[in-house]
């Protein structure tokens, strides 16, 4: 009693207490507890042995059991030899359905082939289930609440992709996590390759919306029933957080559905993950559209080569063979299974057709062009052929008598006044010839010569004004308003179909 009260005073004053060794705190302990007993008052100070549990006071040493994993594992009989957890359901009872929860997130978007309709995504997957058959106190195993064992120990829902057509490269996550409620979760990461229905009706400017559809692979719904963990906002929210590979795509949201599906034997309970994005169009506007346009202005500034040569035609052979290209390239790209024919294709066929109708014109205006200087060369040669025939029939003429000088003087009119030999040469062969029959009429004849000298001057000049003032031909002229009248439709139809191409990309709605 007196060393309880002792005790009680040092306490009260602040003062610390003196603690004997192992030996003699035994020995205070009797005797506090005999105090105890005798006054039969409980002493609040003296140490409580629940604050020590399992304590060895006949070593003196305190020393905590079913403190390790192993002691939890041990205590639910979880090992590679035990096969009661991994052969069938976690459920007490056969009509017990077990929800599992499930929610992934995407960390990267791969690939995207548009040509064999194939998503490629990097998805952390989040399942997590109760089993009835494992539970534990925490107060039992020092506040133990979790406990991470290996995945071949427990029973694990079989989840499918019905998307997915290739077996997953990346390897399983080898460990669950098992909490004192009987509550399993499961975290792993796949890569999935899996189709998606790609419209690319708009594309450059497509946005995609691929699925990715959960369900077990044998039970039914009666047995396995799937729920989100999370809602698609929600998702949505973490899934930009974590996002670290887009490449040409950009994530855009993530919405989940929930439903129950017919597989032919029994229905199955599926959850749906549709994930949208829509794709970078700046490198197929620089690379594509943009030198497509090059080539229509290329084609515009064509009008400006002249007509008369074959370089004109050349060009436009040229500019709409680079366009034949380009959409060959638009080919490798596109898929052949597409129900509408996408704009792009639509774009490039109408430049084509354009620039197509531009070469047409070109190739009517030389042939009517041709046709003008073919008219031309047969009025020359008409001219020349006549020319000809007067120069000899002239000759001829000068040895016929005064009946026959009216014939002469009529072809030396109408005859080229080019002629190798002129009148007055002419005039002295044939008075070397006839001297005796042209005596009377050299007086007459140097006249006409004065004359025809004359005609000739005159000729020379009105062949050199025709030659450098004459009008151009019919054809030619109808060949500039062919030009013009075609131009200006060109640019019109161009601007509109443009226009239009353009408006359509813009607010026509996404499939």
């Amino acid at each position: 009693m007196m060393l309880a009260g002792f005790l009680f005073l040092l306490l009260l004053t602040g003062v610390s207490p003196w603690f004997p060794d192992e030996g003699e705190r035994t020995d205070v302990r009797q005797m506090s507890n005999s105090s105890v007993e005798e006054s039969g008052e409980t002493n609040n100070n003296t140490d409580d042995e629940s604050d020590f549990p399992d304590t060895d006071l006949d070593s003196g040493e305190i020393s905590r059991k079913n403190c390790g994993y192993r002691n939890v594992l041990d205590y639910l009989k979880l090992n590679k030899n035990n096969d009661t957890y991994t052969m069938t359901r976690p459920v007490k009872e056969f009509n017990t359905t077990t929800m599992v929860h499930l929610q992934i997130l995407i960390y990267g978007i791969l690939d995207v082939r548009e040509r064999d309709q194939t998503f490629v995504p990097y998805v952390w997957i989040y399942m997590k289930w109760q089993n009835e058959h494992i539970k534990w106190s925490p107060t039992e195993f020092c506040k133990i609440e979790e406990v991470v064992v290996p995945t071949e120990l427990l029973w694990k829902p079989d989840i499918t992709i019905e998307e997915m057509t290739e077996k997953d490269k990346a390897p399983p996550s080898p460990y669950l996590t098992i909490k004192w409620n009987g509550e399993v979760t499961l975290r792993n990461e796949m890569m999935i390759v899996s189709t998606c229905k790609m419209q690319v009706y708009k594309f450059p400017f497509d946005i995609q919306s691929c699925n990715l559809s959960f369900k077990s692979a044998v039970y039914s719904d009666a047995e396995i029933m799937f729920q989100t963990i999370e809602d698609g906002l929600k998702n949505t929210e973490w899934t930009h957080q974590l996002m670290r590979t887009q490449y040409e795509w950009l994530f855009l949201s993530m919405t989940i559905n929930i439903k129950t599906v017919n597989d032919l034997i029994y229905n199955q309970s599926m959850i749906v993950y549709t994930i949208k994005m829509r794709r970078r169009s700046v490198l197929y506007i620089a690379n594509f559209l943009v030198p497509i346009m090059f080539f229509f202005c290329l084609d515009l500034a064509s009008f400006l080569i002249s007509d008369s040569g074959g370089e004109k035609l050349g060009f436009k052979v040229t500019v709409l063979l680079a366009v034949t290209v380009m959409q060959l390239l638009l080919n490798e790209i596109l898929p052949s299974s597409s129900d509408r024919v996408p704009l792009i294709a639509v774009f490039c066929i109408g430049m084509f057709s354009l620039m197509m109708l531009s070469l047409l014109e070109t190739i009517l205006v030389m042939h009517l062009m041709e046709k003008d200087s073919a008219s031309q060369d047969d009025e020359a040669g008409k001219d020349q052929n006549l020319s000809e025939d007067c120069n000899k029939k002239g000759k001829v003429s000068l040895h016929n008598h005064d009946g026959e000088m009216k014939k002469w003087t009529h072809c030396a009119c109408v005859c080229d006044v080019s002629a190798d030999e002129p009148p007055s040469e002419l005039l002295s062969v044939a008075r070397e010839g006839n001297s005796s029959q042209l005596t009377d009429e050299s007086n007459a004849l140097e006249k006409v010569s004065d004359e025809l000298r004359e005609v000739e001057k005159t000729l020379l000049l009105l062949l050199n004004s025709r030659k450098e003032d004459g009008k151009p031909g019919y054809w030619t002229r109808v060949t500039k308003t062919i030009n013009k009248v075609f131009f200006i439709s060109y640019v019109t139809m161009a601007s509109l179909f443009l226009v239009v191409i353009f408006l359509i990309w813009n607010y026509a709605p996404d499939e």
